[in-house]
């Protein structure tokens, strides 16, 4: 397997198409997000640019591992391949890792439905994204 052998439009494609998924499903659940963190809308600074530049590197990440890891897993890439892979992960990695350590923060299960529900769209879009592309 070769580290740098993935289709790269179709990653930064996946990734484009993932962040503005996210984008779109924080703007529906907005308020309720906020609530689920303790704070009011007010409270959030929506000037700084930090968090959207680390949600664009993420979502990058993931879809190189996606495109990486699609082809060595399942034998090929297409969509249905893709989507298993994103899913696989979700359920795999993501939601167990934000279950343990939304429990142990004491946060609401709601923060984590909303964010667990986002990851697992940008997953199955980076996956949809790579099948069909990568």
């Amino acid at each position: 397997m070769s580290y740098l052998e993935v289709n790269w439009l179709a990653v930064i494609l996946a990734t484009v198409v993932a962040w503005a998924f996210g984008a779109a499903w924080y703007m529906v659940l907005a308020r309720q997000w906020v609530a689920s963190i303790g704070k009011e809308m007010d409270d959030i600074d929506r000037s700084d640019v930090a968090p959207y530049l680390w949600s664009v590197l993420c979502i990058f990440v993931m879809a190189y591992f996606i495109a990486l890891l699609t082809p060595a897993v399942t034998g090929a890439t297409n969509l249905t391949n893709g989507l298993i892979v994103g899913a696989t992960m979700w359920l795999g990695f993501v939601l167990t890792s934000m279950v343990l350590n939304h429990r142990y923060e004491g946060a609401p299960w709601m923060r984590t439905f909303i964010d667990g529900g986002y990851l697992l769209g940008v997953l199955l879009i980076s996956g949809a994204v790579i099948g069909l592309f990568g």
